[in-house]
């Protein structure tokens, strides 16, 4: 993983300098969360010519300063009989147009900078969803990997005996993240319920089908980003239909959009974790994949010893095997400008982020310069949180919607996704450019509702 830092950066407009410069000088050593900041601020600074309003309101100071950041620690005891001493974070960074909303996150790799860049996307890929939903995120330094259900529980019990008394479907809704699937979301919402007395399906999402979950949400971010790189095809003449896509990572996003990418006529040929990358020019077999990923919890490597068309590639870039379409699904800095002149010179013809911010600025940059199309994660990805918003819709109304209709729904999201982004880049003179479009199109949305409220 990349780490950028203000140095690799492009020099800002005069109208955005001093608010970047008070981020650095009160978020130090946050790289990035610097760098989440910077690409907005970059993005919008035509905005601010044509609305003074939001200068003279301070749209941009109150922006970047969390509504309210939560740091505690999360103390519990190994099957060893050992304590262990975790830290939780949880940042409520605009509610503006909603309850906060956004994943919790178990990593080891989690630190208040990465919680802070996360929640700082959020605002605006929540905005672009047009849900009402605001923006947030959580997780903690847990590794939940390798530890049993016993622990897994005694830790997410502990989290939310904390974070609980900052949580409700008209505060905050968490969902989960890299690290938080469905068997942590379900102790969490357990532990919840017990300790408040109150069954609030809607203060949750990415639930169980079977206990106020929607269907489509365990699939909605890896479907979503392959629907965005359609739409993205379709504006140029182009599909999917017969395409090679790489795909980075193993977990939820990435299995998911190997699926639906596959449904649409393309050939998912890699996946990767940790340890390395397989290929299979077959076509990634998604049954196997998701028996290693889901049930066995096994490596990557195991993909290639179990499928003949596979081969085990340790270590190295996923990025260096010649594809038509690349889905970033696996974490953030994941693409260098080596990976993505790798990517160019093997012709590859668009870029849809299924993680958040997984390329640097630079791989940006040199896809754009390419002609390469480029869909940011706060575009691309949205269709997980899009979702999460149908479920708070169907918890509410206590209503279920089948998985045709669901998928049906975040097919139009995605849709609206994309135009709002086309258009917004579109009006400000960057045709093609979505990061512009899509940084722009929930500033608007954003800047608006802020101002219409106040000074708060």
């Amino acid at each position: 993983m990349t780490v950028t830092t203000p140095a690799d950066f492009h020099p800002l407009a005069a109208s955005v300098q001093p608010v970047f410069d008070t981020v650095l000088a009160r978020s130090p050593h946050e790289p990035e969360f610097h760098q989440a900041v910077h690409e907005v601020l970059h993005s919008i600074a035509p905005v601010l010519e044509q609305h003074p309003e939001y200068v003279d309101g301070g749209i941009l100071e109150r922006l970047v300063e969390p509504e309210r950041q939560i740091m505690f620690r999360v103390p519990w005891v190994d099957d060893s009989g050992k304590l262990q001493v975790n830290r939780g974070y949880r940042i409520q960074f605009s509610s503006v147009l909603g309850p906060y909303k956004g994943g919790l996150r178990f990593h080891p790799s989690v630190n208040l900078s990465i919680i802070k860049f996360l929640g700082f996307e959020q605002i605006f890929k929540n905005a672009l969803t047009g849900q009402g939903i605001g923006g947030g995120k959580g997780g903690s330094d847990f590794d939940p990997h390798g530890r049993s259900d016993a622990e897994v529980m005694r830790f997410c019990q502990s989290f939310m005996n904390e974070l609980y008394r900052h949580l409700g479907e008209h505060t905050d809704v968490p969902a989960g993240d890299i690290g938080v699937g469905g068997r942590e979301i379900g102790y969490l919402f357990g532990q919840y319920r017990k300790v408040t007395n109150r069954h609030e399906s809607g203060m949750f999402t990415g639930k169980g089908t079977g206990w106020g979950g929607a269907e489509v949400r365990t699939e909605a971010t890896g479907y979503g980003a392959v629907f965005f790189a359609q739409e993205m095809l379709a504006v140029h003449g182009d599909s999917l239909a017969g395409k090679r896509v790489g795909i980075s990572g193993s977990g939820n996003v990435a299995i998911y959009a190997i699926q639906k990418a596959t449904q649409l006529g393309a050939t998912a040929v890699t996946a990767s974790d940790s340890s390395g990358y397989v290929v299979d020019d077959a076509g990634i077999d998604l049954d196997l994949l998701r028996q290693l990923k889901e049930v066995e919890r096994a490596r990557i490597v195991e993909y290639a010893k179990r499928r003949p068309s596979a081969r085990f590639v340790e270590g190295g870039s996923v990025w260096e095997v010649p594809v038509d379409i690349a889905v970033p699904s696996a974490t953030q800095n994941e693409v260098s400008l080596a990976d993505a002149e790798a990517l160019i010179a093997g012709g590859v013809r668009a870029v849809s982020e299924g993680a958040n911010m997984p390329c640097v600025p630079e791989a940006v940059e040199a896809f754009q310069k390419a002609g390469v199309l480029f869909a940011p994660g706060k575009a691309a990805n949205a269709g997980g949180v899009a979702t999460s918003a149908l479920e708070m819709s169907q918890n509410a109304s206590r209503q279920r919607w089948t998985f045709a209709d669901s998928e049906n729904k975040l097919r139009e999201i995605m849709a609206d996704i994309h135009g709002a982004a086309f258009d917004a880049a579109e009006r400000h003179g960057v045709p093609g450019d979505y990061v512009a479009g899509a940084n722009i199109a929930g500033f608007e949305r954003v800047a608006a509702a802020m101002l219409a409220q106040g000074v708060i």
